[in-house]
């Protein structure tokens, strides 16, 4: 979670994955998969929190919760950007989307 929390904390004050966790009542992975999916969809057309919903399980209410915690469509980008900055598509969820995306193909 260090990654997450440091380039969160960069776009946002006072908000990191344990506190918005206990505020969004998720468990801090299920909130650590969706700030990583909100920053990799938040480049891609279309809706950003339904893309990261796709991807997380998690229902799009709470994704879009999360947007507002972390600052709003502003602050998502600035996240994006630094998440691509650093290779956050590289990481777990970068590799589970691809790795659900071979299952499915095939």
């Amino acid at each position: 979670m260090g990654l997450l929390d440091g380039l969160l904390g960069q776009v946002a004050e006072n908000v990191d994955i344990q506190n918005l966790a206990a505020k969004i009542g998720l468990e801090p992975d299920q909130v650590e998969q969706a700030v990583h999916a909100l920053g990799l969809a938040h480049v891609e057309p279309g809706d950003t929190a339904a893309l990261a919903a796709e991807q997380t399980g998690l229902p799009v209410a709470k994704l879009q919760e999360i947007i507002g915690h972390i600052g709003g469509e502003g602050s998502l980008a600035q996240f994006a950007s630094l998440l691509q900055e650093h290779g956050g598509g590289e990481g777990l969820l970068g590799k589970f989307g691809s790795a659900a995306a071979s299952f499915l193909k095939g």
